[in-house]
């Protein structure tokens, strides 16, 4: 019977540190320049940051909307601010007042 024996070469010695060497250099470098590696955190932080100044700004702008909600309803109704969304709703102005126009915008 004849068998068949393989000497290993050189070469095969180095297919599996050579495989291990490439896995371990891709999740290195996108550990490093990833979408949430260390390089980036920066710009997470900057981008946070936008974020929460944003967020400062619409909360603002919702504090007075609620603030001018609540003079506009039933059981306590303001007579000035009445008078405002009415005048500005029915685009009515008296004598006295001064108009000032201003262009129309389209959005």
């Amino acid at each position: 019977m004849w068998t068949r024996q393989h000497k290993r070469t050189r070469r095969s010695r180095f297919v599996l540190p050579l495989l291990t060497l490439c896995c371990l250099g891709y999740f290195g470098f996108h550990a490093l320049h990833g979408s949430f590696g260390l390089y980036s955190s920066e710009e997470l932080a900057t981008q946070k940051a936008d974020l929460a100044a944003q967020l400062d700004i619409l909360s603002r702008q919702r504090e007075a909307l609620e603030r001018q909600v609540a003079l506009l309803q039933d059981d306590k109704v303001e007579r000035d601010m009445l008078d405002e969304q009415a005048r500005r709703a029915l685009n009515y102005t008296q004598k006295r007042d001064l108009t000032i126009l201003r262009p129309f915008l389209e959005n």
